[in-house]
């Protein structure tokens, strides 16, 4: 069974309760991140862009447009769709990154990184809107190095 975006969203509004959806994207890019450098494979298939604001999956965006504040009932996912390792990757990371606000995180994504790397193939200015996507590869080492795993 494949676990996607708004199944970790969902996942996250379970365990932290009603959160912004600024801080709800942060926090499934760091999930996906460190689960990808420590697992080596994706937490979902979804891809992340390089909105002006930080990384976003639009499938995500897509169900909380026009909100602000999120419940876990805004998002259709299914806590129960991630396996022990996808699970053990988000509460990581929720135990370290929970206290930041949305403003805090979004200002960790633009960081040189993924992030500014996508924003710079796109050869967009700050505040432009982008579609570009970020790369796993990119993503990996990024990660990876965070955690100090070596290729």
């Amino acid at each position: 069974m494949t676990t996607h975006v708004q199944d970790v969203a969902a996942y996250i509004l379970a365990k932290e309760g009603p959160m912004s959806a600024m801080k709800l994207q942060k926090l499934c890019y760091f999930a996906y991140g460190y689960h990808l450098a420590w697992e080596d494979r994706q937490l979902f298939p979804e891809r992340f862009e390089a909105w002006a604001n930080g990384p976003v999956v639009y499938e995500l965006y897509d169900q909380h447009r026009g909100r602000y504040q999120l419940r876990k009932e805004d998002i259709d996912g299914d806590p129960a769709a991630l396996d022990d390792g996808e699970r053990e990757s988000v509460n990581v990371v929720l135990e370290n990154f929970r206290a930041y606000s949305a403003h805090e995180l979004s200002a960790m994504t633009h960081q040189p990184g993924p992030w500014l790397d996508a924003r710079n193939r796109a050869g967009v200015a700050d505040l432009q809107r982008s579609n570009e996507e970020l790369r796993d590869e990119e993503i990996a080492d990024f990660f990876g190095a965070l955690v100090g795993r070596e290729d």
